[in-house]
């Protein structure tokens, strides 16, 4: 008994809607908004790791260079004598090619390994970069902590008091201490407050902790690293507070001019809701991006600055390298700084776009 295909009733081929099927989840894929921010964020990364292992070799001289004039200037060794002494402390060969080095660069990051550093052979990037990370985490991130809330806060009082003395003075201050780079205000501190003035013991606080002073879990470990750090964080909180206030400000001001408040304020309701529901979190959207992304710089730390206080840091790591031309540490603190910033700009994007589904539909994208 044949079958009659022409029958209205006769189910279409199996195959017939996998194309669509196929179609539309890649079409989802490909306008996928997390997606699109993930390979970008990923593309970002790329760029810079391979930007990074080219300007580190522009620098003049190599790590095998500069190890043998040291020898020669600080012991007077001839040339052959240190160079002897280079080619066995160091696993670094200059002879090789630029895309041999690239090459191992690349396999060691798809390998998750940052390579083992030329000054210190045996221990590796990664375990460089454990070793100070957690100091400047501390100090750069509870100064950031301390200088949002306190910007913040100042912000949406100028907004609200415009023109009164707490605007003024927190403008006049703000805009000075921003227009100081946060090295030449840590010098001051030292020359004014430890120099002139002698108000601050800067032998005591210099370093990250007490000489003698085990790592523990205990109020006074805690106070001596707090007391070690006041300095460092000193600076990074009147650099940025003042800044923070500016621009929570001018975002404050634009939100209390919008339609929504004026009819909130008409429907009665409290100040204390207006401030918090209304205008404080609309305010802080804007900023949202700005934040992740000092966020995203808290592991670069301040050079200058963790160097003029002898704070141990990642930052000073990355000054000691570029002196010495350890070129994977180096490598391994922009690379760490940038995954960091790229990964912080992406939490960015996606706390806005769940916030705001506008963000993710006006780029066109899925969720």
């Amino acid at each position: 008994m044949s079958t009659d295909v022409s029958s209205p009733h006769a189910s279409p081929p199996a195959t017939s809607a996998a194309p669509a099927r196929r179609g539309s989840l890649l079409h989802r894929i490909a306008n996928s908004f997390v997606l699109r921010r993930l390979v970008r964020s990923a593309f970002v990364i790329w760029v810079v790791a391979t930007g990074v292992f080219l300007l580190v070799r522009l620098l003049p001289g190599n790590p095998v260079d500069v190890y043998i004039n040291q020898q020669i200037s600080l012991y007077g060794k001839t040339y052959d004598q240190a160079a002897a002494e280079a080619q066995v402390y160091f696993r670094f060969d200059p002879s090789a090619s630029i895309f041999e080095q690239y090459g191992g660069y690349l396999l060691g990051l798809l390998r998750g390994d940052l390579g083992t550093s030329i000054t210190t052979p045996g221990v590796t990037v990664t375990e460089k970069i454990a070793q100070y990370l957690p100091w400047t985490l501390y100090s750069v991130g509870l100064a950031l902590i301390i200088s949002i809330s306190i910007g913040l806060l100042l912000g949406m009082i100028m907004a609200y008091r415009r023109g009164g003395i707490i605007d003024n003075l927190v403008t006049v201050i703000g805009s000075t201490f921003h227009a100081i780079p946060n090295y030449l205000l840590a010098i001051l501190i030292v020359v004014v407050g430890a120099v002139q003035l002698g108000v601050i013991d800067y032998a005591r606080m210099r370093g990250n902790i007490s000489p003698g002073l085990e790592p523990e879990l205990s109020l006074r470990f805690l106070s001596d690293i707090g007391y070690h750090a006041t300095l460092p964080m000193l600076t990074y909180i009147l650099t940025t507070a003042g800044t923070w206030a500016l621009i929570m400000k001018s975002s404050t001001t634009q939100v209390l001019g919008e339609d929504y408040v004026t009819v909130a304020k008409a429907r009665g309701l409290k100040d204390v809701r207006i401030q918090s529901d209304y205008v404080g979190r609309n305010a802080l959207l804007p900023l949202i991006a700005q934040i992740a992304t000092q966020a995203g710089f808290v592991v670069g730390g301040a050079i200058f600055v963790e160097q003029t206080f002898s704070y141990e840091g990642v930052g000073l790591l990355l000054f000691e390298s570029i002196n010495t031309r350890d070129y994977p540490t180096i490598q391994g603190v922009l690379l760490v700084v940038t995954i960091t910033v790229v990964l912080a700009n992406l939490a960015a994007d996606l706390v806005n776009a769940a916030l705001d589904p506008r963000i993710r539909l006006g780029a066109g994208g899925a969720a």
